[in-house]
């Protein structure tokens, strides 16, 4: 039985076999004819996706039985073999492009994602300009620069992102129009300053160095007025220096009452001579003082003379003519001690004087009595019973210890921080805080007249204990918490 013949078909793709290679022979061991079947050629399979395709061609070869009764036949295929390394280069180069297209691809995200943050930010500046335009006097120059930058920060990202994407983008495009068009808003409103605005503010600015300039320039030659140490030919106190810190006291932190200065001799006003005198731990009690020869042994705690005294009465002591002065211990007594000798050489009452803490200053115990020297000698300031706590200012005989002459005040002691006397005119301090006081009232005795002044002093600790004016230096000399303080004095000239 003659076996039926086989119709081999071959699709030849175009993309994968070359030209040369697309026709197929099937030959017969015995026997071979080849014709075309022109019932398996269809028309639109040319007309596919690869319209320049070659027809299919087809063999019908003749074939045996075998004993099974299955068709054998022999094909024989041509010398030109399927071309691998070809497809192997198309892959390698399919995946490349696949690779550089999802770089592009996630760079063109990022870039979208940048354009949509600096949407927003455009529409921010689209507000602030708004609001600009309608409040027209609300704008500064700084407003004007601060838009400006941030606009040109994006019209620089805006067209890094034009030459990045290698042609026309819409989006890209449309901001870049909106930024150009936001940059001659803010031009034009800036030049139609219509108020006249920043023009008025660039005057002020002008004028105020002009006037800064003007201050320098007379402070540069205005001097301050001089007067001779000792002599009261000044208006009255203007200013106080910053503090100087010389040193804590010599019996240390713990011994936070007391009092020093620099003793004054109208005689010999060049005499240094420093005394210091801490009260003991009860805050009540004079007990010991030391003397220093020159300034430079009260810093080194160099040659020290020490003494023991009893007793003191509070902090109100002073130093003048090498004698000190100061409260006697529970009486309204003053105590007159010879510095050569430490011993006293004179007591004598204050008549009326209240004693006993009973008037001391605001913050500060067992001080009823303040002992003060100015250019004209010795003072004491103090209250009564009869001026109901008010102070009272005694003009003392240095020698005898006898009141001269005394003024009522209308000031009550115990509302003042501390008080010191410079050619005849009391002054009296009170706390503003814990590191500025401020010298607020004062009292001529040369015309009994009162007034309410305000003079800032800085301090380095919280509470003042005592403050004495040295005439020969003119200085403050201050009891802060147990630090030796000092303070230089301004005076104004006679009006």
């Amino acid at each position: 039985m003659k076996c039926i013949e086989v119709a081999v078909l071959f699709v030849l793709v175009q993309a994968a076999i070359p030209h040369n290679a697309a026709f197929a022979r099937l030959v017969n061991t015995t026997s071979y004819s080849t014709t075309v079947a022109p019932d398996l050629i269809h028309p639109e399979e040319t007309t596919g996706p690869y319209p320049h395709s070659t027809p299919v061609l087809f063999s019908n070869v003749s074939g045996s039985l075998d004993d099974q009764g299955i068709c054998q036949c022999s094909v024989y295929l041509p010398d030109t073999t399927f071309p691998v390394q070809k497809v192997e280069q198309l892959e390698i180069i399919a995946q490349t492009l696949s690779q550089k297209f999802e770089s592009e691809l996630s760079k063109v995200t990022l870039y979208m994602k940048t354009v949509e943050l600096y949407e927003q930010k455009i529409q921010n500046l689209t507000i602030k300009v708004e609001h600009m335009e309608k409040n027209s006097v609300s704008y500064t120059e700084m407003d004007f620069q601060l838009l400006k930058m941030e606009i040109i920060e994006m019209e620089k990202l805006i067209t890094q992102l034009k030459l990045t994407l290698g042609g026309s983008n819409v989006i890209v495009e449309q901001l870049y129009v909106e930024i150009k068009n936001l940059t001659l808003i803010v031009n034009d409103m800036e030049s139609m300053d219509t108020n006249n605005i920043l023009a008025i503010r660039r005057q002020i600015v002008y004028l105020q160095n002009q006037l800064k300039a003007c201050e320098g320039n007379s402070n540069k030659t205005i001097e301050v007025p001089y007067f001779p140490p000792g002599s009261c030919t000044h208006g009255g106190l203007l200013n106080v220096s910053q503090p100087y810190n010389i040193q804590l006291n010599w019996r240390g932190f713990s011994y936070k009452y007391g009092a020093w200065g620099r003793d004054y001799s109208p005689l010999t006003p060049e005499r240094d001579l420093y005394w210091v005198a801490p009260l003991n731990l009860d805050a009540r009690y004079l007990e010991y003082y030391r003397l220093y020869n020159s300034y430079d042994d009260l810093l080194l705690y160099k040659n020290p003379r020490e003494y023991r005294v009893t007793l003191g009465d509070g902090s109100g002591t002073i130093v003048y003519k090498n004698f000190m002065y100061f409260n006697y211990y529970g009486s309204r007594e003053i105590a007159k001690l010879d510095l050569n000798t430490n011993t006293i050489v004179l007591r004598k009452a204050l008549p009326n004087a209240a004693y006993g803490n009973r008037f001391s200053y605001a913050s500060v115990t067992w001080q009823d009595m303040d002992l003060s020297v100015d250019e004209n000698g010795l003072w004491v300031i103090y209250s009564t019973e009869a001026s109901t706590g008010n102070i009272v200012i005694s003009k003392l005989n240095e020698t005898s210890l006898d009141v001269l002459n005394t003024w009522q005040t209308k000031q009550y002691k115990p509302s003042v921080s501390s008080a010191f006397i410079i050619c005849g005119v009391l002054y009296a301090t009170r706390t503003v805080n814990t590191r500025k006081e401020e010298i607020f009232y004062a009292y001529d005795t040369k015309t009994g007249q009162e007034s309410k002044i305000s003079i800032i002093m800085d301090k380095m600790l919280e509470t003042v204990q005592s403050i004495n004016y040295n005439p020969g230096d003119q200085r403050l000399y201050i009891y802060n918490d147990g630090y030796l303080i000092r303070h230089d004095l301004t005076f104004k000239p006679i009006l």
